[in-house]
């Protein structure tokens, strides 16, 4: 059993999170995680209304008695979504922690609070994590520049940023990108973090709802198999490396602006890749970890496999190292 503040604070068995992935996040993928002893998150804006996320939850909680939870991510949109109705949607639901992510959450808190709702904000930076504890969030999730989706304009990698953090911060930390086995959650915990965060690792499980030749080319792709975009215009995302990612470098490589790539990012393209397993359809989110999945378990499988090697390299391999 690994215990720590996270597992303690909000509730679950092991320090394992599956965080909110657009189009990914999905009640069959939550429960799964949940039922194995992590936490998971429904992606609330994969539902597309907030009726739907109500629907979505209830048949999470008819699959699993466990704890789970609800991403909400907050980015600049020419037409938003309602955001105040999906947050409305997840209190009266009655879902018990939220994952927030993108912009400051500062506004929705008082909601979240009075509710009795645990916040665990999403961060890619110490001083954006030292902002979210001075809130009032419960906890933070510290993604390194290793993570897929975006890791910030600073290009800190977790070995620097998960201690770096772990040494200012009061509440409860996770660390998030680049770890996918046992080792990434030991060296989490070494470095000062109370768990982990994982999402190119879950996205490759059975229970991930994406098509299953997308879940081949994960096994198939190193850790070399990614391409970061945005970078000229200092928003950048780490994507999985294809015909379109290559494209869009090449185009801002080249002078181009949003308007030259927007096409080719739209988020509809990159849904078809997880619906149909078209890979080159358009873009689609990956890690750094895509280097260190080799397989395609349950998630109850890869919750208990990494559960029971973290606890064989703490008591065995690390305890040897000991003279």
């Amino acid at each position: 059993m690994l215990r720590t503040r996270f597992t303690e604070e909000f509730g679950i068995e092991h320090p394992i999170v599956q965080g909110g992935m657009m189009w990914v996040g999905r009640a069959e993928l939550v429960a799964a995680v949940a039922n194995a002893g992590g936490l998971g998150f429904i992606t609330a804006l994969t539902q597309p209304t907030p009726d739907d996320l109500r629907r979505e939850i209830e048949r999470t909680r008819e699959l699993t008695d466990k704890p789970f939870g609800v991403n909400v991510t907050i980015l600049p949109s020419i037409n938003p979504p309602p955001y105040a109705e999906y947050v409305q949607a997840i209190i009266e639901s009655g879902v018990k922690i939220v994952e927030t992510a993108g912009s400051n959450p500062e506004p929705f808190l008082p909601y979240y609070k009075e509710a009795g709702i645990k916040v665990l904000h999403k961060c890619t930076s110490v001083r954006h994590a030292l902002k979210a504890q001075k809130i009032g969030v419960d906890g933070v999730s510290i993604d390194g520049f290793e993570c897929a989706g975006h890791p910030g304009e600073d290009d800190i990698p977790g070995l620097i940023l998960i201690p770096a953090a772990a040494r200012v911060l009061e509440i409860p930390m996770i660390a998030s990108g680049g770890i996918a086995d046992a080792r990434g959650l030991v060296a989490a915990l070494a470095l000062g973090a109370d768990g982990v965060n994982m999402g190119t690792r879950f996205l490759c499980t059975a229970e991930s709802a994406i098509d299953q030749k997308v879940k081949e080319q994960i096994v198939a792709n190193s850790e070399l198999d990614t391409q970061l975009i945005f970078r000229t215009m200092r928003n950048t995302a780490r994507v999985a490396d294809n015909e379109i990612s290559r494209k869009v470098v090449e185009i801002e490589k080249a002078g181009g602006t949003f308007e030259d790539v927007r096409e080719l990012v739209a988020g509809a393209r990159g849904r078809r890749v997880f619906e149909e397993g078209d890979l080159d359809a358009g873009i689609w989110s990956a890690g750094l970890a895509q280097g260190l999945i080799h397989d395609i378990p349950t998630c109850g499988e890869l919750i208990s496999r990494m559960v029971s090697e973290a606890e064989q390299l703490i008591t065995a391999r690390l305890a040897d190292v000991v003279a």
